[in-house]
């Protein structure tokens, strides 16, 4: 009777059913935090968030990212003739825009098709990853970064559907999250993307003027210098100044780091504010003077490596632009 009851017991626990787990870890406490801040429905905003998922090929994605390469690979991958070419096509095709965009935030164009160029190639790859799995992963399952990634997941909960290029849980981008052809991420969008086109909406997916406006504007905001210089090679003496750099900002001058045995290869204001980079090229170390603009470019992606990529694109954009102006004469 006794193993009557038990066997019974038993079957009844297992055609109970399982109470299902409460989302991801940090759900409820964030979905409190986006409904306080915004007033949305918390049964909307868990409702997105259970339908996320975790993914191990974002978290494989973050642990190799493209600039632990040395440079002499790194820009292999960006200083490409098909990546050029596509440039100079792409800038011809939509010069009237650029030039128009381009005066309007002070912003030089080749700059900011380049950015295009390195982040999608110019459009043609935003993206495979779900923005929100993206963010989720980082955001909740990623701690060595898991305090930037959670807190652009909360904004881009709390983003106006008009900030939006379609439904949230529609969005694709990059394994981080990043979304368009300039690839904003969620807090660039709320702080730097505009509504070139005046449709009343900020579509980084499928308006063009939005787009390069939104990119010219993120350059603006931070800095950039109109008809400032961007880098310039340096040649070291043998009794160069070693110089420890922590970061792209501006900190000497021309004249100073002449001084200190490091001569320009090209006419340069001797008191410019400038920094000194150091990169491993195939044939050895390259250096370079960089300015505030260079800078700038790093507050888009941190890797000075990605701000001299971004450079010698534009600089092979426009290069290759002129060529073809001046040969149509």
């Amino acid at each position: 009777m006794k193993g009557r009851f038990f066997f019974a017991l038993a079957a009844l626990c297992c055609a109970m059913p399982v109470a299902a787990q409460a989302g991801h870890p940090g759900q409820q406490q964030l979905v409190q935090e986006v409904a306080k801040d915004t007033g949305k429905d918390p049964a909307t905003l868990n409702a997105l968030l259970d339908g996320a998922k975790k993914q191990q090929s974002i978290l494989d994605a973050i642990s190799r990212p493209a600039e632990a390469k040395p440079w002499s690979d790194y820009r292999q991958i960006f200083l490409t003739p098909a990546r050029i070419e596509a440039g100079i096509e792409f800038y011809r095709e939509h010069q009237a825009l650029l030039d128009k965009i381009g005066t309007q935030y002070g912003v030089a164009p080749q700059y900011i098709v380049a950015i295009l160029g390195v982040e999608t190639f110019y459009g043609r790859n935003t993206g495979k990853y779900k923005v929100l799995d993206a963010l989720v992963t980082l955001g909740l399952y990623y701690p060595p970064r898991a305090a930037f990634f959670r807190d652009q997941l909360k904004t881009l909960l709390e983003l106006p559907d008009n900030r939006l290029a379609g439904p949230l849980d529609s969005l694709t981008g990059s394994y981080a999250g990043a979304q368009g052809w300039g690839q904003f991420m969620p807090g660039s969008i709320r702080d730097y993307a505009v509504d070139e086109d005046g449709d009343g909406r900020i579509d980084l997916q499928n308006s063009l003027p939005d787009i390069l406006a939104s990119v010219a504007n993120y350059f603006a905001k931070h800095g950039w210098v109109t008809g400032g210089p961007v880098a310039a090679r340096a040649q070291p003496d043998v009794a160069a100044k070693p110089l420890s750099v922590k970061d792209s900002t501006p900190q000497w001058t021309v004249e100073q780091l002449e001084a200190w045995g490091y001569a320009p290869l090209q006419r340069l204001d001797p008191g410019a504010s400038s920094s000194l980079q150091t990169f491993q090229a195939a044939n050895g170390p390259e250096y370079w003077f960089t300015f505030q603009n260079f800078y700038v470019i790093t507050r888009y992606n941190r890797s000075p490596m990605y701000a001299m990529a971004v450079n010698q694109l534009a600089q092979a954009i426009v290069d290759g632009v002129n060529d073809q102006e001046s040969a149509a004469r």
